[in-house]
């Protein structure tokens, strides 16, 4: 087993969002990973950071929310694009520390414009050497979407 009690044990058949939020492996800036895949073609769409508050919120709206590493800032996903995810289902891995978000996506995930933000794979070349090329599918221009700062 190594590592430690595993989450659903931590669990213990107690319930409640209090008991479950405590139960996660939170870093040490207080975020737990969240992967985040489409409910209806099981296209993971991206991954990104949620704390105690973004949680409590995606519960309370059935909406999306995260903590934004970069803008240190709760986050509701389509805030600025319209572009939100509807919870579905949530899921947490067994040690409790990344969560599994199964949602319904309205247009795109991306800032860039893509459906997911994992549109990009890497190839082979003819010659052997690893390339990095465009896979995903643009569903919107981010230029009409998001307003300059």
């Amino acid at each position: 087993m190594g590592g430690g009690v595993e989450f659903f044990a931590r669990v213990d058949k107690r319930t409640g969002l209090a008991v479950i939020l405590d139960a996660l492996k939170w870093d040490q800036d207080g975020l737990v990973a969240v992967v985040t895949q489409d409910v209806t073609n099981k296209e993971v769409l991206g991954v990104a950071f949620s704390d105690r508050v973004a949680l409590q919120k995606t519960f309370e709206t059935g909406l999306m929310h995260y903590y934004s590493r970069s803008r240190k800032k709760l986050w509701l996903k389509g805030e600025e694009s319209g572009h939100v995810q509807r919870l579905v289902e949530l899921r947490v891995d067994c040690d409790g520390d990344a969560l599994l978000a199964k949602v319904r996506q309205v247009k795109g995930n991306c800032h860039l414009g893509f459906r997911s933000c994992f549109s990009y794979k890497l190839v082979k070349t003819k010659s052997g050497a690893l390339a990095v090329k465009e896979a995903g599918r643009k569903v919107f221009d981010p230029e009409k979407v998001y307003r300059k700062k």
